[in-house]
């Protein structure tokens, strides 16, 4: 349970964090420049503090951070999911299944 919690909260605030970059680039704004940059900071922070196995936490994130960022790219940015998306999405998933779940 700490994993997943460490990958999810770790995805958030990675894909949070650009997703005010990019927010900050087409708007200008500094505020989501600075949300953006201490969203990621705070991402680094997370990831890089936990005793858990770095490569193997890695593997599993990437899937985690693919699905959380095609979530989050369809609500906040319209984008929708075409078919090589889909397809290459089922490999990032299952290698970091095989990843999390290889003894």
């Amino acid at each position: 349970m700490k994993k997943l919690t460490v990958l999810l909260l770790s995805a958030f605030l990675e894909i949070g964090g650009d997703a005010m970059v990019r927010l900050g680039l087409r708007s200008f704004r500094i505020v989501a420049f600075v949300v953006g940059a201490a969203l990621l900071f705070a991402y680094g922070l997370l990831v890089n503090s936990t005793r858990l196995d770095f490569g193997r936490l890695m593997g599993a994130y990437i899937a985690v951070f693919f699905v959380v960022s095609q979530i989050l790219s369809y609500f906040i940015f319209h984008e929708h999911l075409r078919p090589a998306i889909w397809v290459g999405g089922a490999f990032i998933v299952a290698g970091g299944v095989i990843l999390t779940l290889w003894k």
